[in-house]
């Protein structure tokens, strides 16, 4: 065997890294997430929920849309990585999937909220943790009232949470890295790099 074959081969049975990108509704997680996905060819999973598909959504692409009966049977099969009740519906990680990727040397990028990144944390020591924060409350409230989805005292309820979340995410110490999501090109920019590097360690 050359010496080109023996790295080749090492390099194929490498363990992918696990990364994580959360933050409060609002704060543009899913925008950010879709372009470092193009950027750096990581593999996302994608979440399993209970709660209604919004207009555009796609079963299967956006989410996996599931009723509460058999999102409870996937808690006791422990086949979930992570699950959280968030606002009356659950929503969860499948770690079949994300385990398959990660066998296969492979980035994979979550995006779910802050609880469900602190139990990524406890169980995934190695993951890589990004929380995306707002230029402040004033930007987030704004956001929030600008999608025109739900009512102002629901924007209100998200925004309370928003603010809880971002202070949880600080306190439990399980996040690596915080990123203020101001100028999209930019927040997209250090997300990618990070995801880089830290591939490479």
């Amino acid at each position: 065997m050359n010496e080109k074959t023996a790295k080749e081969e090492k390099g194929s049975s490498r363990r992918g890294r696990l990364f994580v990108i959360s933050g409060p509704s609002g704060v543009g997680k899913s925008t950010v997430t879709r372009q470092v996905l193009k950027r750096t060819g990581a593999a996302f999973s994608i979440s399993v929920t209970t709660r209604p598909r919004r207009q555009g959504e796609v079963d299967g692409r956006d989410y996996l849309f599931v009723d509460d009966e058999r999102f409870r049977r996937m808690i006791g099969d422990d086949a979930l990585l992570e699950w959280a009740e968030v606002f009356g519906h659950y929503y969860g990680t499948p770690a079949e999937p994300v385990e398959k990727n990660l066998a296969a040397g492979k980035k994979v990028l979550l995006e779910i909220d802050v609880q469900g990144g602190r139990q990524i944390a406890g169980r995934c020591p190695d993951a890589v943790l990004i929380l995306l924060v707002p230029p402040g409350g004033a930007e987030l409230g704004r956001r929030l009232s600008g999608r025109g989805t739900e009512s102002p005292a629901a924007a209100a309820s998200r925004l309370a949470k928003a603010e809880e979340e971002i202070r949880l995410a600080r306190e439990s110490g399980a996040y690596t890295y915080e990123v203020v999501n101001d100028d999209l090109d930019e927040t997209v920019n250090q997300v990618a790099a990070i995801v880089e590097e830290e591939s490479c360690l």
